[in-house]
């Protein structure tokens, strides 16, 4: 006996109609629709031909900066000076506020389809442990709708905030899952690189880098992270958030870097909704496109995914946690307008960033935990291109969202 069985839906790259049955939480069935033996189930859901994905993985998302705009005085003009009003910000930052602003960000996701979720939580001497602790509890707290991972994260930098050190180790040891890093923050690169390479061997988590976020193709910090990542025999266990400067390279120069981020096996996560807004002001001709080069590194066979890292505050005063939304704007600026473009960026949403997470047991596919979301259009380039509203969303077998909307069109034949 099957606890959900759902009928007639289309899966991709499988031309045919599909049921899929879930028990305990599990994928357990999965057989073309109209089949003579059809397991009985509790639950029977149609699926109309719609298609049904993997939950969305959120890989890099800030949710306690999120929801900022109405204590901004102005508008950033620069990374740094988002930065500065950020730190300022962050002075009046609650723990109830934090989670309040935090919690919205999730349900919105939730409501998306995202099923899985890494946030970056700062730790520094202004927060403290405050952020960190507010994105423990939450785990906890929606555990039944979004796995939750928490990066330990030093905005302000660790070398330039003296404490910050001190404070990664205690989230650590308090259960974050993952070190994080930033690589224009700190002076000294090398130390910095050393500090958290080191960090992450001494609690077994793998490493998640803000890197490179300018125009500027002098900061290659990409490049010696993966070197970093190769010498510490850390493939597949590193991501890298913006590294946009690798836009701006050379061509030639930029195939080599890119080569060996394929070598160290780097997960490079695209961040347009930040990185299109922040960079390409400083050039009056010919300004920069501000992106990390897609197209290229999944030439190379690179792994790079989807965030949409801030959800309305100085780094990005747009936006939702809508991860289509993002790949939509991805789709349109790295020129990725095709069926098969499409496709790609829904695996860049899925599988990819399951991948980049560590994700086990993830998939629509029989053993796989039953994350799972429906939509009413039945090919990966409709589900781009409409974004559709429409949405059912499932967590371990168990609805945990589900979007209807109606509309009436008035004096159009």
């Amino acid at each position: 006996m099957l606890d959900l069985l759902l009928t007639k839906v289309r899966l991709q790259n499988e031309a045919r109609l599909m049921d899929v049955g879930v028990r305990k939480g599990r994928i357990a069935y999965i057989a073309p629709s109209g089949g003579e033996s059809v397991p009985d189930a509790l639950h029977r859901e149609q699926g109309a031909g719609g298609m049904l994905l993997p939950g969305f993985v959120e890989p890099h998302i800030h949710l306690e900066k999120a929801y900022l705009l109405s204590r901004m005085e102005h508008e950033a003009a620069s990374l740094q000076d988002a930065i500065q009003m950020t730190a300022e910000m962050k002075h009046g930052f609650t723990k109830e506020d934090m989670q309040a602003r935090s919690l919205a960000v999730i349900r919105e996701a939730v409501r998306s389809g995202v099923t899985h979720m890494r946030c970056q939580a700062e730790v520094d001497p202004i927060l403290g442990l405050t952020a960190f602790e507010a994105a423990l509890e939450l785990k906890e707290r929606v555990r039944d709708a979004l796995d939750l991972q928490i990066v330990v994260f030093p905005q302000e930098g660790i070398f330039k905030s003296p404490g910050t050190a001190e404070l990664m180790e205690e989230a650590l040891r308090l259960g974050g899952d993952a070190v994080g890093g930033i690589t224009y923050q700190d002076a000294d690169l090398q130390a910095h690189l050393q500090l958290v390479f080191d960090m992450a061997e001494k609690h077994g988590k793998p490493l998640d880098f803000h890197a490179d976020f300018s125009d500027n193709p002098d900061q290659l910090a990409i490049a010696e992270i993966a070197d970093r990542t190769i010498a510490a025999g850390m493939q597949g266990l590193v991501s890298a958030g913006h590294v946009t400067s690798l836009g701006s390279l050379e061509h030639g120069r930029a195939m080599s870097v890119a080569d060996r981020i394929k070598e160290a096996d780097l997960h490079i996560m695209s961040l347009p909704a930040t990185d299109l807004f922040i960079n390409g002001r400083g050039e009056r001709e010919r300004p920069r496109r501000g992106l990390t080069p897609v197209g290229l590194l999944l030439e190379k066979g690179v792994n790079v995914v989807i965030g949409v890292n801030n959800v309305r505050n100085p780094f990005t005063p747009f936006g939702k946690a809508d991860p289509l939304e993002t790949a939509w704007l991805l789709a349109v600026t790295a020129h990725m307008g095709g069926d098969a473009d499409a496709r790609q960026l829904i695996q860049m949403l899925t599988e990819g960033a399951g991948r980049a997470l560590g994700l086990r047991n993830y998939g629509l596919r029989e053993g796989s935990e039953a994350d799972m979301v429906l939509f009413s259009v039945p090919t990966e380039r409709d589900i781009l291109l409409d974004k559709p509203e429409r949405r059912t969303v499932w967590k371990r077998g168990v609805k945990t969202a589900e979007t209807q909307v109606a509309s009436q069109v008035h004096g159009l034949l």
